[in-house]
Parts: structure tokens; sequence; C-alpha cells
């Protein structure tokens, strides 16, 4: 009988199985980006944005934790997943029943009649998700990053033509709506095809009693989060116009596309391999401060580089009628690039079960925005954006802190780190800045600046003996090696 992989192997497997969907989901989004991005109008995102904010806390109150509860759990038994499938599609119903009578009050609110029957359409997707909690809590607790990868890429491909094909028949923002809505549907039922378990009638609600404990703080906690996360294109489709809403949304996606590349890598497989190893402080530290490195070595060479190219991305993929992004994308860049490495740091507070102590802390910085916004937006839109980097990142001091007190490593060691990768991605994009800074064709400018900044940054990582990045190719060619 084979052995049975090791923890290394296994967080390796699961480190290339979520690069590869990662990657490949960012290029699909990329394009039916680019394509709806060339048909709609930024009032078109906006209304769409001015719901996200509804659909996210929704989303969360039919997860209610449950899935890193689970995750978490030394056992789990059939009753376990049964009782959070049967919780999460009671919610999920009575949620989407409430929503849809409060339909004109939302659309009340923002001024936008065409936002009642909207609502009620895109707010399906949180009733049809409930459906599949169990499920994708079973594919992440068992660490299976393939199956989860091969239940969304043909989800997004579909549901993406279908959007493109909507919009493209002038159905404007219902097709990005449908768009969302089917690749939920799709997802879901292949997260049922690809999980063994399936639920059964014989309801018992007391293993959610076991999990609570855990789970309400969470619940809390991402409810702060979506509300964090959700705030701005909230709060502008009040304060501002729908055309605004939809530049930071456009802006918004773009970033969030980008960090995900790796923020879906790491946050894939670090909770459940970080809580394995926590009855062993020393052996977390150490493989904490590994993928520390490995998501510091990805994340800044690419959020600095889409910042570096902003410009020319927006004009030749979406035309020059979303320009006013460009600034908005570059210092969401910012925090798109520190967003790997706060998910390593509140994933490692959650595998020791601080749970509480991940509650307060989101609930604070959540409350700390709210005022800072709430006090600059006469400002503008800007302004308002620099002070939600400013303090997203600011955070993450607060974060170290208490990992400090968790695993005992100081901040000198995370810079050691961090920085490097961070220093070193910040003169291979100055460099390639001043080496084409003379082209003039747009197109060949963007491929240049892409190409010089990837030379220089490989460069300076061999130049500097980066472990990381050495260790990187020898797992690749290894793996090639074995394929072949």
């Amino acid at each position: 009988m084979p052995a049975s992989p090791s923890l290394k192997q296994r967080t390796a497997r699961g480190l290339l199985w979520g690069g590869i969907s990662n990657g490949s989901q960012q290029l699909l989004n990329v394009l039916f980006g680019i394509l709806l991005a060339r048909m709609l109008t930024a009032d078109d995102y906006g209304l769409i944005g001015e719901l996200l904010i509804f659909s996210a806390l929704a989303g969360t109150l039919q997860e209610s934790g449950f899935t890193l509860a689970l995750a978490n759990r030394k056992e789990v038994r059939h009753e376990d997943y049964n009782a959070v499938f049967w919780f999460s599609l009671g919610v999920g119903t009575l949620l989407y029943l409430l929503l849809f009578f409060c339909a004109p009050l939302i659309a009340a609110f923002y001024g936008q009649p065409e936002l009642v029957p909207l609502s009620r359409y895109l707010f399906l997707g949180f009733l049809i998700s409930s459906t599949g909690a169990a499920q994708n809590a079973y594919l992440f607790r068992n660490l299976m990053v393939k199956q989860r990868a091969l239940a969304q890429l043909p989800a997004l491909a579909l549901s993406g033509c279908v959007g493109v094909g909507m919009v493209w028949y002038g159905y404007s923002y219902w097709g990005l709506a449908t768009q969302m809505l089917l690749y939920i549907t799709f997802t879901n039922v292949a997260l049922w095809f690809y999980s063994p378990w399936r639920p059964t009638l014989q309801l018992n609600f007391r293993p959610l009693g076991e999990l609570f404990g855990f789970s309400s703080k969470l619940l809390l906690t991402n409810l702060f989060l979506q509300l964090n996360n959700n705030l701005l294109s909230s709060m502008l489709g009040k304060l501002f116009t729908k055309s605004d809403v939809g530049y930071y949304t456009q802006s918004a996606k773009w970033n969030t596309q980008a960090f995900s590349l790796i923020n879906g890598m790491i946050g894939g497989v670090a909770q459940p391999v970080l809580a394995e190893v926590s009855a062993d402080a020393g052996r977390q530290r150490a493989v904490f401060r590994k993928m520390l490195r490995f998501a510091a070595f990805l994340s800044f060479p690419l959020m600095l580089g889409l910042a570096l190219v902003a410009r020319e991305f927006i004009v030749i993929a979406i035309t020059d009628r979303w320009l006013a992004c460009v600034p908005l994308l570059q210092m969401l860049c910012v925090w798109g690039a520190f967003m790997p490495v706060v998910t390593l740091y509140t994933n490692l507070l959650l595998s020791g079960g601080r749970s509480t102590l991940y509650m307060w802390n989101i609930i604070a910085q959540s409350l700390l925005q709210l005022l800072g916004l709430l006090l600059i937006h006469p400002y503008g839109l800007h302004a308002m954006v620099a002070l939600f980097v400013g303090i997203n990142v600011g955070w993450l001091l607060i974060w170290h802190f208490f990992v400090w007190r968790s695993i005992g490593l100081r901040l000198r060691e995370a810079l050691t780190d961090v920085l490097p990768f961070c220093l070193l991605a910040l003169l291979a994009m100055a460099g390639a800045w001043l080496l084409t800074r003379s082209i003039s064709n747009l197109y060949l400018l963007l491929i240049a600046k892409m190409a010089v900044a990837a030379l220089l940054y490989v460069v300076l990582m061999r130049v500097s003996r980066a472990a990381i990045f050495r260790e990187s190719l020898q797992y690749l060619r290894s793996r090639n090696h074995r394929q072949a």
C-alpha cells in the first residue's frame, strides 16, 4: 500500500492546484471582464455594485462560519455536515424572502427604481449557494483543492459565455446579473458531483451547538468583513453618482482578480495546514514563515506590476472610457499586494481557535474605516479610496501583534520575510518604468513594461539567492520530471 502523502507534499500539491485554479479563473475573468466592460457603461456596473453588499451579507449569514468550524474540528461526523446543510438551506430561504419584500426599500434608499426587479433576481444567488455549503466544507476540510478547481473553472466559462451573449443582445446589467447567478448554480452542481457526502432527512441540529462557539464568532466577524470590503461601493451609491460607483466597482474588480490569484492559492490550504501543525508551536512557526515568504514572493511583483501597467491595460482592454479607473486601481493595488499576507495572519489565528480575537479585530477595523470614510467623503472619491487602503494596510501591524503573542514571531522576523520581496519588486518596477518611458506606442509600452519588469525581478531573485525562488523552481522541475 502506498504511503500517504506528507503534510509538505499535500501543501505543495494544494498550492499548485490552487495556483492552476486561480490562474485559470483569473484568465477567464480577464477575458469576460474585457468583453463586458467594452459593452456596458459605468452606470450598469454601478447598479450591480450597489447591491453587492446585500448579497455578501446574506451569503455570510447562510454560511454562518461553519466551513472553517468544520475544518477546525478534530473529527467530523455525517451528522455535523447534515446539520450544516439543512441550517444553511433554511437560513438562505428565509433571507431571500426577507430581501425579496425589502427590495422596494433598497431601491428607495438609492433612488433607483430599477433596483427592485434586479435585486430580487440577483439575490437568488445566495439562496442557490446555500444548497452547496456542506459540500464545499467537505472539500475544503479534506484539502480537495483539485476538485474545487474542477468545479469552478467550467462554471466560470459557461456563465461568462451566457453573460457576454446576453449583454451583446442588449440585456445590459441583466446579463451581468445572470452571469453571477449561473456561476453560483454551475459551481454548486459540480460541488455535489465531486463531494461524496450526501444529506439525509434525519434532522438533528444538536451538532450546530457544538460548532456554534467557534462559528458564531466567525459569523459576526465575516459580517463586518463583508461590510468592510463592500463599504465603499455602498457609500458611494448614496453619496456620489452611479458612474462613480461603476468606476470604483470596475477598479476593485481588476484589483480583486489580481490578488485573488495568490490569495486563493494561499487561503485554500493555509488554515487546514496550520491547524494540523498547531500542536507544535515551533513547527507551526516554521510552516507559517515559509508560507509568508511564498506569498510575498508572488504577491508584490504581481500587484505592483499591475499598478505599473494600469493605464495601458485599462485603455487597451476596456477603452479610454474607463480612464477614470486608473488612479483608483493603482491605489487599490497597494492594498492588494498585502492581502495574501493578511490572509496568512488571520488563518494562523483561526487555526489556533482564536476566533474571538479575529472577530474583535475585524469589528474594530470596520468601525474605524466607517468613521474615517464618513469624515473624509467631502474630499472626494480618491481621498476615500486612499484612506481605505491606508487603514487596511496599516492594520497589518495589529494582526502581527497577536500573531507574535500566539507563536512568538517577532516583527523583525516578519519584516525579514516580507520586505525584501517588496523592495525588490519596487526596484524591478522602477527599472521597468525608466527603461520603457521613451516608448510611445501603447501596445508596445504594455508588452515592454511587463517583459522588462518580469526579467528584472527574476534577475534580482537570482542575484539575491532567494531560497523560496530556488525551491519553487526545484519543485516544478521535479514534478515535470515525474510526469515525464
